[in-house]
């Protein structure tokens, strides 16, 4: 079977994890690396054995004809850099979210459709061994008939959560709820509704945003509805991001630390606690084995998972799981959700107008260009709250 050659576009952190999930798969191969500091390149270079490295990426993919190019860079670079990468006509996986704004992500995948390849979002979670022990049992019909979809994230900043781990859950919904049809959201920075002027340029190059609680509905095909919630905390709680689905029939829950199934779907703590089943994780066959290839534990299942999906995808010429289409619905749940809190009214799906609603707003308000934040999360934090006073 082919082994499929795959290059790396980034080499800090989560261009290393995707650099050591590609190394390792039995399908899959890292025949290059590109970055624009050699001591990344020498680091993980030297790591995994791979010794064309380079710092110009069209070099890289003239000189090494990869099936995949592997794009864990810095969010505002996402949309660029694949549509540079697109131009050779070669399969691409770009790290969450995929594009800034709809603009972004309609060019990549009109790009990616005129040169016939395919494009793949990062969302992991999606794919992790607890989302893969749920989606089973939820396939089996294990909680009836899906009523309701409930998602948390971790405590970031509203907006910035949106922009950030929202996108995880957001794909992940949607493996459920098929796709979003309207948004009605709502968005309050220190308890008052938002107005234009708090539209920022969001921590860590993250687009625009706007919130520091986002609280949507989202009406989902077949009558399912769900909530989202990005609320900010004093402190972030990764045991926050957290999905439950409702059925007629049962419950099933799940997070950072593990996944449980209620078998009776209006179970109340009195008599409910002990009836949660906490279920096991589900790997692929060869996950046991690749972890082998990686010292210290640092080869995570959703990485491999998505890694696993992708080799299966293109030996099968279909889409990825987590698909470009995908990617970029998750893109317009998040504009649709900014969009219904800065002008209070329910957004239908797609959007005709792709142009980012924030900006658009503030344009409207007659605001001149946004003033440049720090991007790191706790230098960004603190001009925000002497914006606020």
């Amino acid at each position: 079977m082919k082994t499929y050659r795959v290059v790396i576009l980034g080499c800090r952190s989560r261009g290393t994890a995707a650099a050591r999930v590609y190394h390792a798969h039995p399908r899959t191969e890292v025949v290059g690396l590109c970055d624009l500091l050699q001591d990344r390149l020498d680091t993980l270079g030297d790591e995994l054995n791979v010794s064309a490295r380079f710092t110009d990426l069209d070099e890289m993919i003239r000189e090494t004809s990869p099936d995949l190019v592997a794009i864990p860079t810095a969010p505002a670079l996402h949309a660029p850099l694949a549509l540079r990468v697109l131009e050779h006509g070669v399969n691409i996986e770009v790290e969450k979210p995929m594009g800034m704004d709809l603009l972004e992500t309609d060019a990549v995948m009109a790009k990616a459709e005129e040169k016939g390849v395919r494009v793949a979002v990062h969302h992991q979670w999606r794919l992790h061994g607890w989302a893969q022990a749920v989606g089973k049992l939820f396939d089996e019909g294990r909680i009836g008939d899906l009523r309701y979809i409930f998602a948390s994230g971790k405590g970031y900043y509203g907006g910035f959560g949106l922009m950030e781990i929202g996108t995880h859950l957001l794909n992940s919904m949607l493996r459920f709820g098929g796709h979003c049809q309207s948004v009605t959201a709502h968005a309050t920075t220190r308890g008052r509704a938002i107005t234009p002027k708090d539209v920022l340029p969001a921590p860590r190059g993250n687009g625009t945003i706007a919130g520091d609680h986002v609280t949507a509905t989202l009406q989902f095909e077949n009558g399912v509805t769900g909530t989202l919630l990005q609320h900010q905390f004093e402190e972030m709680d990764v045991h926050a991001h957290v999905i439950e689905l409702y059925g007629t029939e049962g419950r099933l829950l799940w997070h950072t630390r593990g996944a449980w199934f209620l078998p009776n779907p209006h179970a109340v703590p009195t008599d409910g606690l002990d009836r949660w089943q906490k279920l096991k994780p589900l790997y692929p066959d060869s996950f046991e084995e690749a972890a082998k290839l990686i010292p210290e534990g640092n080869l995570t299942d959703g990485d491999y998972w998505f890694v696993d999906e992708y080799v299966r995808a293109l030996d099968e010429g279909r889409e990825h799981e987590c698909s470009g289409y995908e990617g970029r619905h998750v893109v317009e749940i998040i504009m649709g959700i900014f969009e219904s809190a800065a002008y209070g009214t329910r957004v239908n799906l797609p959007q005709a107008n792709r142009e980012h609603p924030l900006a658009r707003w503030r344009n409207e308000a007659g605001l001149g260009p946004l003033e440049p934040m720090p991007m790191p999360d706790q230098e960004w934090h603190i001009e925000e709250k002497k914006r606020l006073g």
